[in-house]
């Protein structure tokens, strides 16, 4: 910030995707679609898990969490990126870059947390179900839920305080469709190499840490599971983890690839479309990857869908 001839800028300018109009109408229908799917699925989920009393469950309370956070982050950036598809100055405020980037790192470390959570707890259910009640008691998985919070906004005030106080001056045009920490990093004119360690420190202890109590939550599962005899028993039992696994790969095979290595592999084409899977498609698939798989969430679906459609005969009834 002390250097001569220096001008902090009041505002960014994305890239974005593309300047052909058709293509960008189009990528506009798609995303705003796959907005939409993602808040009425994720919405859908954290109605279901806070209505019906069989999900009353750490596993449920735990789910309704990682979809408040699909929706925040997806909101965090989706907006603002279907409102530039529509503007022919595809810009964002300094304040407001900022902002983007501290809500999107808080929920996406969050997230991280979250998940690892979810596999604890189906470690505790699985390989402990004697103690479970007592391992995964309200009062711990609370405790998880704020320690999730807590780590993901200290960890993005960090991110956000070290990449705002570099000078941005060899441009102001962001080549990406949000304010990310790699691409802004690309515009300084200072040295970065403070930064990037932080990056990569921050997000190799969050991601790497999960990723291991992950690996060997499921390690334990999958050694209890061999072991029982029947193999309905073994199928039964390894179903109930086959949804968060799946989560589990898609989230973390992206965030890996994106953050844990060297800033001279950085591809802004490349990482734009890469990010696009993680901040905006994947929130949508979490809860029918969920939904889909999971015979609770959708008896749960039956019964509301069944009392909405009671409650409107009886209306009709009632007015006739």
């Amino acid at each position: 910030m002390t250097e001569r001839n220096y001008t902090a800028p009041t505002e960014f300018i994305f890239i974005g995707f593309t300047d052909y109009l058709p293509l960008q109408i189009t990528l506009f229908l798609l995303f705003l679609v796959i907005y939409i799917l993602t808040l009425v699925g994720n919405i859908g989920l954290i109605v279901l898990v806070n209505t019906d009393s069989n999900l009353q469950t750490p596993m449920y309370y735990f789910l309704s969490n990682l979809s408040f956070l699909d929706i925040s982050y997806s909101t965090a950036i989706t907006p603002k990126m279907l409102a530039n598809f529509l503007s022919s100055k595809k810009s964002i405020s300094l304040y407001g870059c900022a902002l983007q980037m501290y809500f999107f790192a808080c929920f996406a470390d969050a997230e991280c947390l979250i998940l690892a959570a979810m596999a604890f707890d189906r470690y505790a259910a699985i390989c402990k179900p004697l103690t479970y009640s007592t391992l995964m008691s309200r009062k711990v998985c609370v405790s998880f839920i704020a320690l999730a919070y807590f780590s993901g906004s200290m960890i993005s005030l960090v991110h956000v305080s070290m990449t705002f106080r570099l000078p941005f001056c060899k441009s102001h045009v962001i080549n990406h469709f949000f304010c990310d920490i790699p691409p802004l990093l690309a515009l300084s004119c200072a040295s970065t190499s403070l930064n990037e360690l932080l990056l990569f420190a921050l997000c190799s202890f969050i991601q790497t840490s999960t990723f291991v109590i992950i690996f060997i939550s499921y390690f334990c599962i999958l050694v209890t599971v061999l072991n029982i005899k029947s193999s309905g028993g073994r199928s039964k039992t390894f179903s109930t983890c086959a949804s968060h696994l799946i989560a589990v790969t898609l989230f973390y095979g992206t965030l890996l690839f994106m953050y844990l290595r060297p800033t001279t592999k950085y591809s802004p084409d490349t990482d734009k479309v890469i990010a696009v899977f993680y901040t905006v498609v994947f929130p949508m698939f979490n809860p029918f990857i969920y939904s889909l798989r999971n015979k609770d969430v959708k008896n749960a679906l039956k019964k509301l869908l069944d009392r909405i459609s009671s409650n409107q005969y009886c209306h009709k009834i009632r007015n006739f």
